[in-house]
């Protein structure tokens, strides 16, 4: 378990609330979650905002899973992060996008990092949620992370432990219920 600095976090968070620009604002997040992944034993950056050979597509960030036994060995190799650092929650037509990115690479699992959680009642799988809800029937796992969880990390045993419960709260419950909701 390595701990994680709180002061970065909110530096990394007060940088993309500071930011100018759309463009600025993302990239805070994304050296937000690089920092924390990166923290995570046998994680690494592979890549960021890559296009794909048709220019049509663009992934945050790509990281590698060694399956490190400390680390995140219940998730897959490659795992795919959009980050959404907006005022607003995430509507089902960007996690539809981000669903179709996970779809054409063929990947059954990828992470939407949302600061302000994502639109819809989870209970009637109503906006959003049928987007995370229709990928899950098609064999895709979309994991939804808020900023206000993303703010109560201290260790990385807690990340483990959050995309744990995320699964299992998916599978069992249908869709995700996100910590910023009402």
């Amino acid at each position: 378990m390595a701990r994680v600095s709180q002061g970065r976090i909110q530096g990394f968070l007060r940088c993309g609330d500071n930011a100018q620009t759309m463009t600025e604002k993302g990239r805070a997040l994304e050296d937000l979650i690089c920092y924390l992944f990166e923290k995570i034993p046998g994680i690494s950056v592979t890549s960021r905002n890559p296009l794909n050979v048709f220019n049509t597509q663009e992934i945050d960030v790509a990281f590698w899973n060694e399956k490190h036994p400390r680390g995140l060995p219940f998730l897959p190799e490659i795992i795919l992060v959009e980050c959404k650092n907006w005022t607003q929650p995430v509507s089902g037509q960007e996690i539809n996008w981000f669903d179709s990115k996970l779809r054409d690479r063929g990947l059954a699992f990828g992470v939407l990092i949302a600061t302000n959680g994502i639109t819809g009642n989870p209970a009637q799988l109503t906006a959003a949620h049928s987007t995370v809800a229709a990928a899950l029937r098609e064999g895709r796992r979309i994991v939804v992370i808020t900023r206000q969880e993303m703010e109560g990390i201290t260790d990385t045993a807690q990340i483990a432990l959050l995309f744990k419960e995320k699964l299992c709260e998916l599978v069992v419950k249908g869709t995700i219920v996100t910590e910023a909701m009402p």
